[in-house]
């Protein structure tokens, strides 16, 4: 019988109140869902899909954009400068993703076996991520100066080495500037190698060592393997890092962008270039399609790793 205070004498239920509880339900949910992915269609989606138009123009805010097909991927593809850029971008991505890795995992392996000041030295490994990337790149860049500004430059003279051109040098600049980038997100790995580690049950390490396993046994047969949805999303999260850098070049090296001879140039910098310098948008937008594909490959190779377990 329905009740008279929601619904009066001779009158229909309304159409909400017809609805069954789990009906209302899923009536609130996409009600507080369509919020966020409004405004991820109007600050993501949107821009994508007119990236994706954009590369198939010539447009450079002059005058209105003229769809010209496939010829900035034609350009794109036959510009050297692009290919260039390309090998420095992979470089970082195959060279830095490793060691940074590497080289927080076995930062955290053993900061986790540390009890005396442990919380202190994490906040400092941590203490690089949280500032920004800017500031970090000009102190970097004044360590790199030649003596007796260059800190660097200046520790090396004190046991006669040779001054280094680290930054103004083709070979020297990109492990410079890679060096820069590993040690930016150090402490965010760091952490997250932590969190893994201590998620391991205990019982798992002792059954092993009463099964009379070194720690060297244990470590490849049981932590290892155990962190590997850790090592996965940490091998993502640092490749796309490496894949879009560009706050450390472009404030390293902002009297030259790029370094000599474009030697240090990654991909999201000559995007930046093209668009806001030369203000070839449509050309810009195709090299911005490229690094999209190469991000979402990425991506999925993600997926398809974790779905594979």
């Amino acid at each position: 019988m329905l009740n008279q205070s929601t619904v009066g004498v001779g009158q229909k239920p309304r159409a909400w109140d017809r609805l069954s509880i789990s009906t209302k339900q899923i009536v609130w949910a996409w009600t507080f869902l369509a919020v966020p992915i409004l405004f991820f269609s109007v600050v993501r989606f949107y821009p994508t899909a007119e990236a994706f138009y954009l590369s198939l123009t010539d447009w450079d805010f002059l005058r209105p954009a003229s769809f010209i097909g496939l010829e900035n991927y034609r350009t794109l593809l036959a510009d050297p400068l692009f290919w260039q850029v390309f090998r420095n971008t992979f470089t970082y991505l195959l060279i830095g993703t490793p060691i940074s890795i590497v080289l927080s995992f076995v930062i955290a392996y053993y900061l986790d076996r540390i009890e005396f000041g442990h919380a202190f030295i994490r906040a400092l490994y941590f203490l690089p991520f949280l500032t920004t990337a800017a500031a970090m790149a000009w102190v970097w860049r004044w360590f790199y100066q030649p003596p007796p500004i260059g800190i660097i430059n200046s520790l090396l003279g004190m046991f006669g080495l040779p001054a280094q051109p680290f930054l103004r040098s083709v070979d020297q600049g990109l492990p410079a500037i890679m060096a820069t980038a590993i040690w930016a997100g150090l402490g965010f790995q760091i952490i997250i190698f932590l969190a893994g580690l201590r998620a391991i049950p205990a019982t798992y390490h002792e059954a092993a060592r009463v099964d009379g396993l070194g720690e060297f046994a244990i470590l490849r047969k049981i932590t290892l393997p155990l962190l590997k949805p850790t090592t996965i999303f940490l091998v993502v999260f640092s490749s796309i890092g490496f894949l879009r850098i560009f706050d450390q070049v472009y404030n390293m090296t902002s009297n030259d962008p790029g370094g000599p001879l474009n030697t240090t140039k990654p991909l999201v910098l000559m995007i930046y270039q093209t668009a806001f310098s030369s203000y070839q948008m449509g050309y810009a937008s195709a090299q911005t399609v490229v690094l999209f594909l190469i991000l979402f490959a990425i991506s999925m190779g993600q997926l398809w790793i974790l779905r594979s377990r």
